[in-house]
């Protein structure tokens, strides 16, 4: 079966109707054994050092997987995807472009889908009895969500763990569901987590190796992580078109504004941590993010695989003591009222 990179998620349904197997190489790259190693194979290359250091680890693990397609979002997502694009074909590796309009368009959004129906040799029906295999995965996905926010079973990462993998379900739809259906079983036996603050992640998926571990120390629940969410699809419909058009990642900030403050109220979020990554073009809308959220926002920045600096650790802690005697202050006006 041939394996097809891809930089991002994608309508991932139209590759498993194809017989073919996705590759996030997002997945690749930081679950690799030495991520630093692939960045630095790939500033060997020829790559600068101030290029995002996924673009180098999606560049090194493409390679290193011996990948011949790859589909790239030209669209929707990095800036950088289209000159890395251009490195790979300099490499023999085939780029299928594939874009989520900015204007969210229904009928553009359809076109585009079909194009990569026809590049993969499939069709809409076979597209949609995928579809209907994979959201029964995300139901699960979206129990282990809730078993986060709800319940209190699962932690951040662990609820990272699950939601990010639905990029590509881990290249084997099958297998990843009876991990998924494992893992509940044995959250379900769990006592809840019981912490004072509960926090939410947005932003790209962190690429700092302990910062789950290190926040969950500060008397601390990560209840939420947007992107990872959004790359889980659980805001279910049947239209494929649709499902990807409320898929908020790659449209207007604005729509993620909204759906943030939304799961902020139902996952009564104490405060946000907005990651964002070294020389990334996102990092700009973390104006738009602090003045439109409704709860406060800290924003720290990582740059390669590796732990929390110390700088960065006291930045956390000040913020969570900040909203832990936020909290304290609300509780006695609620009761004084």
């Amino acid at each position: 079966m041939r394996k097809i990179g891809i930089t991002t998620t994608i309508p991932v349904e139209v590759i498993y109707a194809s017989d073919c197997i996705p590759v996030d190489l997002n997945n690749i790259f930081i679950t690799s054994s030495n991520p630093e190693n692939m960045i630095l194979e790939a500033e060997r290359d020829g790559f600068p050092r101030t290029t995002c250091s996924w673009i180098k680890g999606i560049y090194t693990a493409c390679l290193k997987e011996n990948i011949k397609e790859v589909v790239a979002v030209m669209e929707g997502d990095c800036s950088n995807t289209h000159a890395l694009s251009e490195i790979f074909i300099s490499k023999s590796v085939k780029i299928i472009p594939f874009s989520f309009p900015f204007n969210k368009d229904y009928d553009t959004l359809k076109k585009n889908i079909e194009s990569l129906i026809k590049y993969f040799k499939t069709s809409w029906e076979k597209v949609y009895q995928l579809k209907e295999k994979l959201d029964n995965i995300r139901r699960k996905l979206q129990i282990i969500d809730e078993l986060t926010y709800i319940d209190c079973k699962v932690t951040g990462v662990e609820n990272h763990f699950f939601l990010v993998n639905a990029s590509d379900f881990k290249g084997d739809y099958n297998k990843f569901d009876k991990e998924v259906d494992l893992f509940i079983k044995k959250a379900k036996k769990r006592k809840s987590i019981k912490k004072k603050i509960r926090l939410g992640l947005i932003g790209v998926p962190p690429i700092i190796t302990d910062l789950y571990s290190e926040v969950e120390k500060l008397d601390v629940h990560i209840v939420f992580n947007e992107v990872q969410r959004q790359f889980a699809m659980l805001n279910f419909c049947n239209d494929i078109v649709e499902q990807y058009l409320n898929y908020t990642y790659p449209y207007s900030v604005f729509e993620r504004v909204k759906d943030i403050n939304k799961e902020i109220k139902k996952r009564k979020i104490d405060g946000i941590i907005h990651y964002v990554q070294s020389f990334c073009f996102r990092s700009i809308e973390d104006t738009i993010f602090k003045k439109e959220l409704h709860v406060p926002v800290i924003t720290i920045e990582g740059d390669r695989p590796q732990k929390l600096d110390e700088r960065t650790k006291i930045r956390l802690e000040s913020f969570i003591d900040m909203l832990k005697m936020r909290k304290i202050k609300n509780e006695k006006n609620y009761i004084s009222a």
